[in-house]
């Protein structure tokens, strides 16, 4: 493979966006999205592939095979970024991708099946919801039709659909319409494993469960210095108090339960006045879902203890819902058995985040490469891998692609 050109193609793509930190700023469907879009679809063609657009943008370019109607073997991820985000999450996948690509095509490697690269709308999910969402569509598990009615999670009066008219990517490809037979996704580990355990490639078995809710407790608005407390409709403190039921239901899941509150806001949100209104979220994930749905009850039953105690109205949401995922087995062993034979280490390990292959999972038999993050950051301009560690999971997504193709 021609690891300059996958490096300074990273490179390229990290400008667009390209925050002054380091960082990059792309949200999807923005104008750095679709300029990212654009080179992508521009890189395609030169690789002398059949470039598709869906009816949700997503994108994908393919390759043909030598056997009349095999299935196909997509490689790919995502090119949408968070607020500040890294360098690699995402462009790493769809970038790499193609660097096989053009390698297959130098090297005049002619395969069984066809290859489809494939780059997937809103996998972050950060400025519309769900994340993952191209994939979750394309998957069968969500419908369209909800997906470009999703409206902007910062209040933008707009919505997916219009956004993706607005940039020129919303495709006519019906939704699934591509006979997909096995799916690769080579990814940054965003985690500290690896680089612990001096392990050159992550092997995934599967992806944790995920479940994100969304609380709102209403009380009432008044002076922080003329309501005695027994008199108070406090949802502030109401939003507090779960804060710390939650804290201890994740010390009592276990250590393979992970719990994250990344959301406390209140109204009015003055200094001096009882707050009327608090939202609280709470992000789970665990790969036994028989323990993650324990802790999500009980987070929900402190809920709504607290809500009645206190005299308060409460609203409950669950924003997203995805059970743990286990990968192909047979596809995952071609992974391991592809980066041995490159003479890397290997580890199996599960997925913390979720990534499209846990969607693509459902379509298809699966399976993830990951490689090194220094100091296990990502989602953050700090995001690094190095280029030994890129290189390493770039030639094992190569064979293990010409495993499957070959197949």
């Amino acid at each position: 493979m021609n690891g300059k050109r996958l490096l300074n193609n990273l490179k390229k793509y990290a400008e667009i966006g390209g925050l002054p930190s380091g960082g990059v700023h792309r949200l999807t469907l923005s104008k750095e999205d679709k300029l990212a879009r654009d080179l992508l679809k521009k890189q395609m063609k030169e690789a002398g592939l059949n470039v598709k657009v869906d009816q949700l943008g997503n994108m994908f370019g393919i390759r043909p095979g030598t056997s009349q109607g095999a299935p196909a073997v997509m490689i790919g991820s995502h090119l949408d970024t968070v607020g500040n985000g890294g360098k690699f999450d995402g462009s790493l996948g769809v970038l790499a991708a193609l660097e096989v690509i053009d390698t297959l095509n130098e090297q005049n490697v002619n395969t069984k099946r066809p290859i489809i690269l494939a780059n997937f709308t809103n996998e972050e999910g950060a400025r519309f919801t769900p994340d993952m969402m191209g994939s979750l569509v394309f998957s069968g598990k969500y419908p369209l039709e909800s997906a470009l009615k999703s409206k902007p999670i910062n209040g933008e009066n707009t919505t997916l659909e219009n956004e993706l008219v607005d940039i020129g990517y919303k495709g006519d490809l019906e939704i699934g319409a591509l006979n997909v037979g096995a799916f690769l996704e080579l990814h940054i580990e965003q985690g500290p494993i690896l680089e612990a355990e001096s392990i050159d490639i992550g092997v995934v078995t599967g992806v944790q469960g995920i479940s994100w809710i969304e609380f709102i407790f209403e009380g009432a608005a008044n002076h922080a210095g003329t309501t005695p407390m027994h008199l108070r409709k406090d949802a502030g403190m109401a939003a507090g108090e779960l804060l710390y039921h939650i804290k201890q239901i994740l010390k009592e899941a276990g250590e393979n339960q992970r719990g994250t509150v990344g959301i406390i806001e209140t109204q009015p949100n003055l200094i001096n006045v009882i707050p009327s209104k608090a939202r609280i979220t709470c992000d789970l994930r665990n790969s036994d879902n028989a323990v993650l749905q324990k802790t999500e009850d009980a987070i929900k039953k402190a809920a709504q203890q607290i809500a009645q105690e206190a005299q308060l109205k409460l609203n409950i949401h669950q924003l997203v819902r995805f059970e743990p995922v286990n990968f192909d087995k047979k596809v995952v062993d071609v992974v391991e058995k592809s980066a041995k034979e490159n003479g890397y280490s290997t580890k199996k390990m599960i997925s913390g985040a979720g990534h499209d292959a846990q969607m693509m999972a459902a379509v298809c038999p699966s399976a993830m490469i990951f490689i090194q993050s220094k100091d296990g950051i990502s989602h953050d301009p700090k995001e690094f891998s190095s280029d030994e560690a890129i290189l390493r999971g770039s030639t094992t997504l190569y064979r293990s692609c010409l495993y499957l193709a070959n197949a």
